[in-house]
């Protein structure tokens, strides 16, 4: 992909953690308006790289204040959602705009965000410990929506949930970027969904890159449809998939 007109971009983005090498010399790109995928296996690095270096808007970012990335724009939703769990639903949600100076447009903010998960209104004064696992991943979206992000950053969204909620908070995700023109870097082990969603993907295996494309392209690959989609052509249903090679390689 083109980075020309890049909001985000990673260029030879190094990490480990002590002795073991996390991430290769990886380079993205994410176009201002997309939805990019990146795709991997547990322990292939993808959470890493919400954690490398950067640049936002051609600006590095990296060691600077969190709450001037947040100003500047830029809000992840972390793997595991991590919410406030004693705190009320609405007061994890006013936290989320905490770095921010136009209070007077919170309750309109607020309102927004219930308009996408209405269940959030209904249990705003429950504490949000309480909540499903799918409720939490509903509030922790909509935390990060109350700091008014121009690029989001979602880390592994459907962990842990049922088929039929991972639709519908992908349907708000896709209405999200639409509708307010977010930037989204999805972050994503579920691959059919991630695919399904974004517009050009990212394929971590090691800690390296070893495939970028569009999705639609890549759905077609059959690297990705036996690695990542389960699906084989039936001369090789009897083949252990540890055995079959992967072309990146």
């Amino acid at each position: 992909m083109s980075d020309a007109a890049a909001i985000l971009r990673l260029a030879n983005v190094e990490s480990a953690y002590g002795p073991v090498r996390a991430l290769r010399g990886v380079s993205l790109a994410v176009p201002e308006g997309a939805i990019v995928t990146v795709l991997g296996a547990n322990g292939a690095g993808k959470t890493t790289i919400l954690k490398g270096s950067i640049l936002f808007r051609g600006e590095p970012i990296h060691k600077r204040d969190p709450t001037w990335i947040v100003r500047r724009g830029i809000c992840h939703v972390p793997e595991g959602r991590e919410v406030f769990p004693l705190l009320s639903v609405h007061d994890n949600l006013v936290m989320g705009a905490y770095t921010r100076d136009d209070r007077d447009q919170v309750a309109r903010d607020l309102e927004a965000v219930y308009g996408y998960f209405p269940m959030l209104r209904e249990r705003s004064r429950q504490e949000a410990g309480q909540l499903s696992g799918g409720q939490q991943q509903m509030l922790a979206i909509s935390r990060a929506l109350m700091g008014r992000p121009e690029l989001m950053l979602l880390d592994e969204p459907s962990l842990g949930l049922s088929p039929k909620l991972t639709r519908e908070i992908f349907e708000i995700i896709v209405r999200i970027n639409r509708e307010r023109g977010t930037t989204i870097l999805l972050v994503e082990q579920n691959a059919n969904v991630a695919l399904s969603v974004a517009s050009f993907g990212y394929v971590l295996e090691v800690g390296r890159i070893v495939m970028e494309d569009t999705c639609e392209r890549l759905l077609q690959k059959e690297d990705v449809k036996e690695f990542y989609l389960g699906m084989k052509e039936a001369g090789v249903r009897g083949t252990r998939r540890w055995k079959k090679r992967k072309t990146w390689r």
